[in-house]
């Protein structure tokens, strides 16, 4: 394989086919089901199909056969089928679904407003990750270009990944014969440490997702009469929470949320410490904001395996220029608790429950109702042809050794392919390097990176063994 021309190959079909592709996807508003309860009747996640199905049809490499499967109200699957000249089955996975808007777009940009600023593309979903349909493309396509062999690629691209990709186990079996069995899976919806070298994720947490709701009347009423009497709903959900976690750590109080860290797992976490001279992931802290903790090594745990609660939504509640003298009759929030890689996410799901609904204060009524739940998942240790494939294919197009971390989010997809398939490997990567901001504002698309990356898993995909 000529790494050189990979390189130009990658750089010209990012430039001439993915870049331009990817501003139109960011116009589309393609919210994930679990944020947009009408989505078949908005249109959008049609629009978005209709665009990679069209762009893949375009350039897909040859012979390759594109599937599009969408049964009853599930949301759609595409798989681009590569035969292959060697034996094996590679698995590659991305997903075309976004998150919500999020305020605190900078001037001048917005999520579905793409812009480019010198070597960034700004817009929701381009990062995350709209762009690995077409990477996953252009990097089998540039090993055509060269003639080289492969084995049989299967590129997955689903839309329903941000709401915990509910629709996936039917897609599973439902496509069985045409998913095969994948002995190497190259997923495109991770992070990065920095922009100067390739990463792969070790591991990733779950997620539990609920909302919690706390009703004390059936209306309204003045604040003067029965405040005092009447426990406020705000106030019973905070005694709720505090069965959770220690408000003033941040620790999660339930013992069936936490797991013995693997040696490996820390040793891995000390080394990244190392390799980055004690740099951790650098956040946009607010004024003389301080983290939970100073100590670089107990933070990357603290991101990457243990437990950890945030409180992304709230009903009940007026804005503040709205707000009355009035004792509101309820409130809900909207919970999202981390949990680390081997924790079994139905243990999760049993002790939240718990702990919010059993003897609640003055008696209120609680309901909860939980999202779809996922497991986090732990690599299993690379085999030797693919420890060499990573750290040769960094070298050669960013001159720097790989490194690998955990991360603290979650891709449903890989716990359901490390259970069926054990015997599978993994290399878990992505473009969400420091700064990009998934899920939050002003997110961005390096796009010399994601070309360097691209580049790197067409070497990976080289390197895969004949058998």
């Amino acid at each position: 394989m000529d790494q050189t021309k990979i390189e130009d190959y990658v750089n010209q079909f990012w430039d001439d086919h993915i870049t331009p592709t990817l501003v139109d996807y960011i116009r589309i508003p393609n919210k994930s089901p679990g944020f947009d309860p009408d989505w078949i009747e908005s249109g959008h996640m049609a629009t978005a199909l209709d665009l990679a199905k069209e762009w893949a049809e375009k350039h897909k490499p040859k012979p390759s056969t594109v599937h599009v499967f969408q049964e009853d109200n599930r949301t759609p699957l595409i798989l681009i089928d590569c035969p292959g000249e060697a034996e094996g089955n590679i698995l590659m996975y991305g997903h075309l679904d976004k998150q919500p808007e999020m305020e605190g777009w900078r001037d001048g940009l917005g999520p579905w407003t793409p812009v480019m600023e010198g070597y960034k593309l700004y817009g929701r979903g381009g990062a995350d990750d709209g762009y690995a349909m077409f990477a996953a493309t252009a990097a089998v396509c540039s090993l055509k270009d060269q003639g080289i062999k492969h084995p049989r690629i299967l590129i997955l691209i689903e839309f329903s990944e941000e709401s915990g990709s509910p629709d996936l186990p039917f897609y599973m079996d439902h496509c069985s014969a045409v998913i095969g069995v994948p002995d190497l899976v190259v997923c495109l919806d991770s992070g990065a440490g920095n922009y100067e070298q390739f990463w792969t994720t070790t591991s990733l947490r779950g997620l539990i997702g609920c909302t919690v709701r706390v009703d004390v009347l059936t209306e309204g009423v003045h604040s003067g009469s029965a405040s005092g009497l009447v426990p406020s709903s705000f106030r019973v959900l905070r005694q709720l929470l505090s069965k959770l976690e220690d408000e003033k750590t941040g620790t999660i109080l339930l013992d069936e949320l936490t797991v013995e860290i693997p040696d490996h797992r820390v040793r891995e976490a000390v080394d990244l410490i190392a390799a980055m001279d004690g740099e951790t992931e650098k956040f946009p802290w607010h004024g003389s904001m301080n983290p939970s903790t100073e100590d670089p090594v107990e933070s990357t745990l603290r991101r990457t395996w243990k437990p950890a609660l945030s409180i992304v939504g709230m009903d009940g509640v007026p804005a503040v220029k709205d707000g009355g003298n009035v004792l509101r009759p309820y409130t809900a929030l909207r919970l999202s608790m981390r949990i680390p890689p081997t924790l079994d996410k139905e243990i999760a799901v049993d002790a939240m429950r718990k702990a919010l609904t059993d003897d609640p204060p003055n008696n209120a009524s609680v309901t909860v109702e939980f999202d779809e739940p996922a497991t986090g998942w732990n690599a299993p240790a690379l085999e030797p042809w693919l420890d060499t494939a990573i750290r040769e294919a960094s070298l050669a197009y960013f001159n720097k050794p790989a490194l690998s971390m955990g991360e603290g989010g979650t891709i449903p997809f890989m716990a359901m392919l490390g259970e069926k398939f054990p015997q599978a490997q993994f290399v878990i990567t992505g473009i969400l390097g420091p700064k990009s901001n998934a899920h939050g504002p002003n997110e961005f698309v390096h796009i010399p990176y994601a070309k360097k990356l691209t580049a790197c898993i067409a070497s990976i995909l080289h390197k895969f063994p004949n058998k």
